[in-house]
């Protein structure tokens, strides 16, 4: 069994882009700018917001972050992606998901400007993702894809089985896969709360991507031996023993499932930190006018 190591691969690839970054500045050229909008103060999204801004100073970035109360209205949202949208300093920005429930996240993911959409979620991008066009893919499943290319993860041919189907990372992953590229080639089959006989599509599958959020759904006896196994989840479980209270927990049975596995990502450590790694990339492409 080989452990994934997602940070290992992200640290190269911030690095990388660092180089780029050198170079374009000493090229007389702009530093990439990436800006996020975070409202309210979910636990979760203030943590991912402080390493967005991390990576950035990582990667040579220069980064601004617009914090609103949980109570700013869907109106004045609108006019902070129109600001955006209109600031020709900004190269790409995103706005933390999830939003209040008062605020139609759909309604604010549609007004962002498809060239500074570097989450990847407007209809735009995802359009273009689908049928193999340039365009700003979603961070987690290019995150994913980017482990499988650098580990040397054959796919082609492949059977792989996802199990979730959210816009984020469960579609945009299976389409990816089923892509005539490398990374892809794949066989891919979405399964959800409505598939019946899941654990028999697990256990044919040679790639399983678990994305479902729910910890440890995942077991051994769902694995055929030699699979690999990318595991997305991360929900926080009240763990006192640790100083925050509570421990990320991923959607594999990762002590029972692990010695099945040919390659397996841990959590925390595995697909979490390439997801911030593919959000630097997507703004240095938006930087360098490489996809629009």
């Amino acid at each position: 069994m080989e452990l994934i190591d997602g940070k290992k691969v992200a640290d190269q690839i911030k690095a990388e882009i660092a180089a780029e970054v050198t170079q374009r500045v000493a090229d007389g050229k702009k530093r990439p700018h990436l800006a996020a909008v975070l409202v309210g103060h979910d636990g979760g999204s203030e943590t991912y917001v402080a390493h967005k801004v991390k990576a950035c100073e990582q990667c040579g970035f220069d980064s601004t972050l617009i914090r609103r109360e949980a109570d700013v209205t869907e109106q004045e949202l609108l006019e902070i992606v129109k600001e955006l949208n209109e600031n020709p300093d900004i190269d790409g920005y995103i706005v933390q998901l999830p939003l209040p429930g008062h605020i139609d996240e759909q309604r604010i993911i549609e007004a962002i400007d498809p060239r500074k959409d570097v989450d990847g979620f407007h209809p735009v991008n995802v359009g273009r993702m689908s049928i193999g066009l340039p365009c700003f893919v979603s961070a987690t499943p290019a995150g994913i894809v980017e482990l499988l290319r650098r580990y040397g993860i054959e796919t082609r041919g492949k059977h792989c089985v996802v199990l979730g189907r959210s816009n984020i990372v469960g579609k945009p992953v299976a389409s990816l896969l089923m892509q005539k590229a490398a990374p892809g080639n794949c066989t891919v089959t979405v399964c959800h709360s409505a598939t019946p006989d899941l654990k028999d599509h697990c256990r044919r599958a040679d790639i399983i991507i678990a994305a479902l959020g729910q910890p440890g759904f995942v077991t051994a006896d769902m694995v055929k031996p030699g699979a690999v196994i990318i595991d997305v989840g991360t929900t926080r479980v009240p763990d006192p023993s640790k100083k925050s209270g509570f421990r990320l927990c991923g959607d594999v049975d990762f002590e029972n499932v692990a010695p099945l596995c040919s390659h397996i990502t841990p959590v925390p450590g595995g697909v979490g930190p390439m997801t911030i790694c593919s959000l630097m990339s997507n703004t240095l492409l938006a930087a360098s006018d490489k996809v629009y």
